[in-house]
C-alpha cells in the first residue's frame, strides 16, 4: 500500500458517516467510467511439459516420502537417466 493511500484512509476516518458515503459515491462513479484491465487467466495446461520426466517416472509422493526418510531418490533418478541415455 502506498503512503498516499494510507494517508487518505486516515483522513477518511475523520470524516462523518455522510461524508464517507459521499466519498464512496464519488469514487464509485469515477471507477464506473474507468476500464479496469484484469490479468489474463492462465490455464494449467500451459505448464504441461515444462519439466518433463523431472522425477524420472517416480511418483511425486514417493519421492517426498523418501526424502523425508533421509534417502536420496534424486541420485537414483540420475542413475536411471544415465542408463536411458546409454
Amino acid at each position: 500500500m502506498s503512503k498516499d493511500l494510507i494517508d487518505l484512509m486516515e483522513q477518511a476516518k475523520a470524516l462523518t458517516p455522510d461524508e464517507q458515503l459521499s466519498l464512496i459515491a464519488y469514487l464509485t462513479q469515477r471507477l464506473q467510467r474507468c476500464e479496469i484491465k484484469r490479468k489474463p487467466s492462465r490455464s494449467v495446461m500451459e505448464f504441461a511439459g515444462i519439466a518433463p520426466n523431472h522425477l524420472g517416472g517416480m511418483d511425486a509422493q514417493e519421492y517426498v516420502t523418501r526424502m523425508r526418510r533421509g534417502e536420496f531418490p534424486e541420485l537414483e533418478i540420475e542413475q536411471m537417466e544415465c542408463r536411458n541415455k546409454e
